[in-house]
């Protein structure tokens, strides 16, 4: 049973914050970040796999501690880390259901952005004149 973490290398490479507000850029920018949370939500779920397995060994080994009869201490000690390890596999369920959720959202605005101005990087992207940047007649 390994309690080590480590870094795993997941292929997804942060999105860059720059100030580059092109409507392609935000749309690839979204694209990496929901991509980044659906990785990280397996990552969470096998986390949460793992903690909860750890979780039943500490039990039982608590239990077979117990009836060795061997020092009170060490049943209440060794029963102490599986209530740990249930305790922290309920808050990586909770992280994982918030990555989850920011994942959707992402994806809902990338749609939401893409339906806004989609159409007018179409129009602006077609022209070989330059046109106002969205938001610029708002002033």
């Amino acid at each position: 049973m390994s309690s080590d973490l480590a870094p795993r290398p997941s292929g997804a490479v942060p999105a860059p914050t720059d100030g580059d507000n092109r409507y392609k850029a935000v749309q690839a920018k979204l694209d990496t970040l929901g991509r980044a949370l659906d990785d990280a939500g397996l990552g969470l779920e096998e986390l949460m796999r793992s903690v909860r397995r750890n979780a039943k060994r500490a039990a039982d080994a608590a239990r077979d501690v117990d009836n060795a009869e061997l020092e009170p201490t060490f049943v209440e000690l060794t029963s102490n880390v599986g209530v740990a390890l249930g305790g922290a596999a309920v808050q990586v369920k909770k992280l994982h259901d918030t990555a989850q959720e920011t994942a959707d959202l992402t994806y809902e605005t990338k749609r939401t952005h893409s339906k806004l101005y989609g159409a007018l990087d179409d129009i602006r992207s077609g022209r070989r004149e330059r046109t106002p940047k969205p938001g610029f007649f708002n002033r």
